[in-house]
């Protein structure tokens, strides 16, 4: 080490036992309270559980009373479209064929209805998925090439409009499209020596080096994700959404014709398919209440989940019966 080379300041960490350092292999962490010098210690190794009265916890261990890992969403929403339908019209269509008088009509038609209608479904989520990749990607390009061609001022404009309403200010908004613009774009060469930007350069810069790293981090991805609201459908997605909606189609059209496997009199079936799609709506809006966390910590959460289900699927039901009624007579 040169004379004019100082050493770098040393910063305390919390002493550890032999036994806790062999039993984790998690990286030391710096006290913020604690520190023998000024120096800010990294942003992963911030941790404030050395204070007293936390007992060495770090506050991400900490659970809250009702804290759970919930489904993802997008494929509650596809259960909840396929087994909704699934449990709707084929129980409509049977409730219309149950005026033939023979359960085995019901059941032919029933299992036909099942079939076509969990392919259509099952195709259109895929389709859905497919048009909504299609046009995330069609906008990312659109807006990758207009943070190309974009001055500093337009995008520091663009990323205040979107962190603004949020109470963030401009000055702050300015570092952020700054840093987002330097990890999307490689502005090295776009600068002159003397610190000013030289347009024709940066044009032919940006045009040859395009996009330095990964499709999903940078300007172009934030401005899409937090302005725009919408983020990367993967592939996987087009299959997984066509299999949920298409299998809880077929799985909630069987509930209202298994009354008419047992029961050879098809009037006598209809109510006992009834009775069973009804208890099946209430168990299936308390389930959905669970997943989607919208129950919350009490019964009453549950109970509206089922109930509201149970009056949206009757309602349904009974007006689709009642047009068929109607037609007959």
């Amino acid at each position: 080490m040169s004379p004019e080379q100082t050493p770098a300041p040393s910063v305390a960490l919390p002493p550890r036992s032999t036994a806790e350092a062999t039993a984790s292999k998690k990286p030391p962490v710096w006290s913020l309270t604690a520190s023998a010098t000024q120096t800010q210690p990294p942003l992963p190794a911030k941790c404030d559980r050395h204070i007293t009265g936390r007992e060495g916890v770090c506050c991400k261990e900490l659970k809250g009373e009702d804290e759970r890992t919930l489904v993802d969403p997008d494929v509650v929403r596809d259960v909840v479209i396929g087994l909704s339908d699934g449990l709707t019209v084929p129980f409509a269509l049977a409730a219309g064929l149950s005026s033939l008088g023979e359960s085995k009509l019901v059941i032919v038609g029933g299992i036909a209805e099942l079939i076509a209608g969990a392919l259509s479904m099952g195709i259109g989520g895929f389709l859905a998925s497919q048009a909504e990749r299609d046009h995330y990607r069609y906008l990312r390009k659109t807006t990758s090439a207009r943070v190309l061609r974009s001055c500093e001022g337009e995008m520091e404009r663009e990323v205040h409009a979107v962190l603004g309403p949020v109470g963030v200010d401009e000055k702050t908004c300015s570092m952020v499209a700054q840093c987002l613009r330097d990890v999307e774009v490689n502005t090295a060469d776009e600068r002159e020596p003397g610190g000013e930007a030289s347009s024709a350069r940066s044009i032919s810069t940006d045009t040859e080096s395009g996009l330095r790293w990964s499709k999903s981090v940078g300007l172009s991805a934030f401005l899409l994700k937090f302005g725009e609201g919408l983020e990367e459908v993967p592939t996987r997605r087009l299959y997984i959404s066509a299999f949920t909606i298409g299998m809880g189609y077929f799985l909630g059209g069987l509930i209202p014709l298994l009354p008419y496997f047992f029961e050879p009199v098809a009037h006598k079936a209809l109510v006992w398919s009834c009775v069973v799609t009804g208890i099946i709506l209430l168990i299936f809006g308390a389930v959905k209440a669970r997943v989607t966390g919208a129950a919350g910590r009490g019964i009453g959460g549950y109970v509206y989940g089922a109930v509201s289900t149970l009056l949206v699927g009757g309602a349904a039901a009974a007006a689709a019966y009642g047009l068929v009624a109607a037609l007959e007579s």
